[in-house]
């Protein structure tokens, strides 16, 4: 797997920053323009196209351009890896949490 970078950020790279996390969970719910996007989110036009782009390069969005606008939709399949990942502590919080039922009850 090649190593991330600011040119070619990983998947995880590319959900760490609130804004990415944001703007996945916007056009999860259907293809949105770029002006719609930036509307709900506290940071420049700009910097939402440089969050996009880092979106765009880990393969999470697509762009497609109609006229002037370009549209972005997301593409979910790189995040089976984040999934895969995060999987692995799916069992840890069971136990753990069993753990705390148990004791609950005995008290």
């Amino acid at each position: 797997m090649p190593e991330a970078s600011p040119e070619n950020p990983d998947v995880f790279t590319a959900i760490a920053s609130p804004v990415r996390r944001a703007l996945i969970d916007a056009v999860g719910a259907g293809p949105k323009p770029v002006q719609a996007l930036a509307a709900g989110l506290p940071v420049s036009r700009p910097a939402v196209s440089q969050h996009l782009r880092v979106l765009k390069q880990a393969g999470l969005v697509r762009e497609e351009r109609s006229g002037r606008e370009h549209w972005y939709q997301l593409n979910p399949a790189p995040l089976a890896e984040v999934h895969t990942w995060a999987s692995h502590y799916e069992r840890f919080w069971r136990d753990r949490l069993a753990a705390l039922r148990d004791t609950l009850e005995e008290s």
